[in-house]
């Protein structure tokens, strides 16, 4: 596998390494041990998890102010632009983000550490993303900041994807401000 830094500290952009033949193509989804080594991070995965989102859904940005959840998050359907915002106030990237396009084209995983705040939107018709958490879904801790947060200045590539306006579920559109969002240390 092929291991590229972001913008982000500790927030990484993960391409298999692919077996192409007449027949199509084998890769590893999931090696512990290939994953620690190329990473130095060896986290146990408690949970998997699928979700499937029409265009213009926009999900995010989510995060557990308890029991935080690193992600590894990956695309078998279609296409999103993939969102990680640092939470961690002794990061020296606190306050940025970083963002990646996965597909089902590029095969790529992006890896969100627990403290990291996770979004995505759907640029295709449809998008399914299976994700690997390090910690169960703990509901009376989960927080959402604003997918638009002036702070943040995310650039979501809507216009690009003929998105006027994306799709929000009740919470994400009650997203609370950066600057009032609860931190991590």
């Amino acid at each position: 596998m092929k291991v590229i830094e972001t913008t982000v500290a500790d927030v990484l952009i993960i391409e298999p390494k692919l077996f192409i033949d007449e027949r199509g193509f084998f890769m590893e989804i999931w090696n512990a041990n290939t994953f620690a080594q190329a990473t130095g991070i060896a986290l146990p995965f408690v949970q998997d998890n699928h979700s499937r989102s029409s265009k213009g859904v926009l999900r995010g940005l989510h995060y557990q102010i308890r029991h935080p959840q690193g992600k590894l998050v990956r695309v078998v359907i279609g296409e999103v632009f993939d969102i990680a915002v640092d939470l961690r106030r002794s990061s020296p990237t606190f306050g940025k983000w970083a963002g990646v396009i996965l597909s089902a084209e590029n095969k790529r995983s992006f890896w969100v550490p627990p403290g990291i705040v996770h979004g995505f939107l759907v640029l295709s018709d449809s998008a399914d993303l299976l994700y690997k958490t390090t910690d169960y879904y703990a509901p009376e801790w989960d927080r959402c900041i604003a997918w638009n947060d002036p702070t943040l200045a995310i650039k979501w590539p809507l216009n690009d994807a003929g998105i006027e306006v994306p799709t929000l579920s009740p919470k994400d559109a009650a997203g609370t401000l950066f600057a009032e969002a609860e931190t991590f240390e």
